[in-house]
């Protein structure tokens, strides 16, 4: 039988691979935080009731408040892909609330931009939207990953 010599080191392959698994998948600031797979519609009908659940949710910016010792951004939530990425071609759930002591700057935290947050439930708070006021979740932020506008674009041909 005759071997056949392969241009590279079989252990080149391994590498390869290793790095292209490394590469792909979720971001490593919201992937190496424990977290609990809490519906949002489940948080929302009680968000007293998980108060300190950790969570990871995603979701569009809908707008950034700034006060001067936290922030406020506000967001649609959508479930998030195996990457953490929000699947913005579902139906958007509701809205949620991140609150920061870090400042948020709108010009990049911009509406529809897309966000996955980790965090902790710290209950619900209330905020008008046009004339009416609503309860929504507040999640207190550990990490807030910002997706590159590009992100995403080859996913309508189904890669993911």
């Amino acid at each position: 039988m005759k071997r056949i010599q392969l241009p590279f080191s079989p252990y080149f392959s391994l590498v390869l691979l290793l790095i292209l698994v490394a590469c792909s998948g979720m971001p490593h600031v919201i992937r190496d935080f424990p977290v609990v797979d809490m519906p949002y519609q489940l948080a929302n009908q009680n968000t007293d009731g998980y108060q300190g659940t950790p969570v990871r949710w995603g979701g569009t910016v809908i707008e950034v408040e700034n006060e001067t010792d936290s922030s406020l951004m506000q967001v649609v939530y959508y479930p998030l892909d195996r990457n953490g990425f929000p699947r913005t071609s579902e139906t958007g759930e509701g809205r949620f609330a991140v609150q920061t002591s870090d400042f948020l700057d709108p010009a990049i935290l911009a509406k529809n931009r897309k966000v996955t947050i980790i965090g902790t439930l710290a209950g619900g708070i209330e905020r008008m939207v046009g004339n009416k006021r609503i309860r929504i979740p507040l999640v207190t932020s550990e990490a807030i990953y910002l997706w590159p506008e590009d992100y995403g674009a080859d996913r309508a041909y189904g890669y993911s």
